[in-house]
Order: structure tokens, then C-alpha cells, then sequence
């Protein structure tokens, strides 16, 4: 496993004009509310940019911007010649691991632009799922939970970052694959389905889809099963018969979430 190295303390506090900054090549930020934008841009014209960006010097005078494109932006929009930055000198690791720490931990991130941050620091420093939850300050289950998201097929996942479903939404999700996954998603954009809703709809195209004899779930057990998947962090199924026997499935990708699930058993 791979640290990134402790970020320079080194930094200069100064003003530099907007034509001198540039976008961080490291922004895990896709999209940006327009009008979430051009509100802090009404703030930005009254009280100025109140925390400075954090930027580093790329040579002949032009900067990256590593925290705070955001301000940048809606500066540019409130007519601004100047903005307060503080210079670090830091290399390209540290400059990545700083961008998408300080995006996850400011929630700037909607939840699919979050994991694909969060997997891209495991993947570039090869950390764990608890190594990277210490960097965010967030838990490790959460960590896992929100990278589970990857696995949804890229049109639903188009839906998550187009806040056309929400992560609960998402997370119901999972329980499907393919075509079906895809279906059920429409359906719940086109229906307005709550969380409930949906997961009602999922067990029942699963249970049409294969219909036994024996037990379908429960409400009470589904609604178990799903705080099973959040509390591991990785997908659980119950199957429940009507003289109380049963059996628990917990799944898992990779070793890191198999570690995870351990963790909760005290037996890491």
C-alpha cells in the first residue's frame, strides 16, 4: 500500500489575477449547478471570496487549481480580476490525493462523482477501504456503501449523476443485474418511486421472475436485508421459511470488503 506523501506544509498566501488560473487536471468534479453557481457568484460581488483557493505554480506564470474551482468560477462570473489563493508546492500525487480529499470532505461531490473520487485514490495509491475512510473522515462501511454504486450499469449511473434517482435508489438497485437493473430504474424515474417504493417493485420482479413454492420476503425481512447490505457494506440475502428456519448469503467483490465484513465480527 502506497501513502500519499504528507502534503507540504509550504504555502504562500497571496493575490493573483483570473487570467493566470487553470483548471486542475485533478477536479473529480464533472458537472456544477448553474444556479448554485451564479448564487455564490451574488455572494462573491457583496463579500468577496472569503476562503482562498489553493492553487500550485506550473511555470511562465500560470497556476493549477488543486482546491476551489468552484469559487473560481463564480468569481468570474461576478466580474472579478483577482482572486486570494494560497500557493503549496506540492508534486502530482499530492496534488491529486489534496483535490479529491478536499472535495469529499467539503460534499461538494454528488454521490457518483464521490465513489468514482474515492476509487480513484485507492486506485492510484493502492489503499484500503479503512485507509482511505481515515484520509475522508468518514467510516469505513460508508466508504464501501458508496463505492458498491460502481457496479450499477453506466445508464443508471448516468441517472444517479443527473439526480434523476437518489443513493438510496441506487443502492436498491443492486439487487438487480442487466436489462432488469435498467428497467427498474426507468421505472422509478418515470413513476416517482420513494426508496420503499422502489424496493417494493424490486421484489417483485424478482419474485415473478422466479416463482417458488416457499416464502417470498416479507416487508419487515427485505427492509432487514437492506440494512444488513448498508451496515457490512456489501450485499446480503435472506431467505426466511414459514417454520422460522433460514439462511444469510453475504457477497463480496474483493478482499477489502471481505476484510471489512470480518471487522464486524471481531475476527480481522
Amino acid at each position: 500500500m502506497t501513502t500519499p506523501k504528507a502534503i507540504s506544509t509550504q504555502t504562500v498566501l497571496q493575490t493573483l489575477p483570473m487570467d493566470v488560473l487553470q483548471r486542475g487536471k485533478y477536479q473529480p468534479r464533472k458537472t456544477m449547478n448553474q444556479d448554485a453557481l451564479q448564487e455564490l457568484a451574488i455572494s462573491i460581488k457583496t463579500s468577496g471570496v472569503i476562503q482562498p483557493l489553493v492553487v500550485r505554480h506550473m511555470g511562465s506564470q500560470r497556476y493549477e487549481i488543486i482546491a476551489g474551482e468552484r469559487r473560481w468560477r463564480a468569481a468570474q462570473l461576478a466580474g472579478l480580476s483577482e482572486v486570494p489563493v494560497i500557493i503549496k508546492e506540492i508534486d502530482d500525487h499530492q496534488a491529486s490525493a489534496l483535490a479529491l480529499i478536499e472535495n469529499i470532505q467539503r460534499e461538494d461531490l454528488n454521490p457518483l462523482e464521490e465513489a468514482q473520487a474515492l476509487e480513484r485514490l485507492i486506485q492510484e495509491f493502492d489503499l484500503t477501504h479503512e485507509a482511505v475512510a481515515n484520509l475522508v473522515g468518514k467510516s469505513r462501511v460508508t466508504i464501501t456503501n458508496l463505492l458498491r454504486i460502481l457496479n450499477l450499469n453506466p445508464d443508471v449511473q448516468k441517472l444517479l449523476e443527473q439526480n434523476k434517482i437518489e443513493l438510496g435508489h441506487a443502492k436498491a438497485l443492486l439487487a438487480l443485474t442487466g436489462a432488469t437493473q435498467s428497467q427498474a430504474a426507468t421505472q422509478s424515474v418515470s413513476q416517482g418511486f420513494s426508496v420503499r417504493e422502489l424496493e417494493r417493485y424490486i421484489h417483485h420482479l424478482q419474485t415473478s421472475a422466479s416463482p417458488k413454492k416457499q416464502e417470498a420476503l416479507s416487508a419487515d425481512i427485505r427492509h432487514l436485508q437492506t440494512r444488513l447490505s448498508e451496515k457490512l457494506g456489501a450485499k446480503v440475502t435472506l431467505t426466511h421459511s414459514e417454520k422460522g428456519k433460514g439462511t444469510i448469503l453475504i457477497c463480496y467483490h474483493n478482499l477489502d470488503e471481505l476484510d471489512g465484513i470480518l471487522s464486524h465480527f471481531n475476527l480481522k
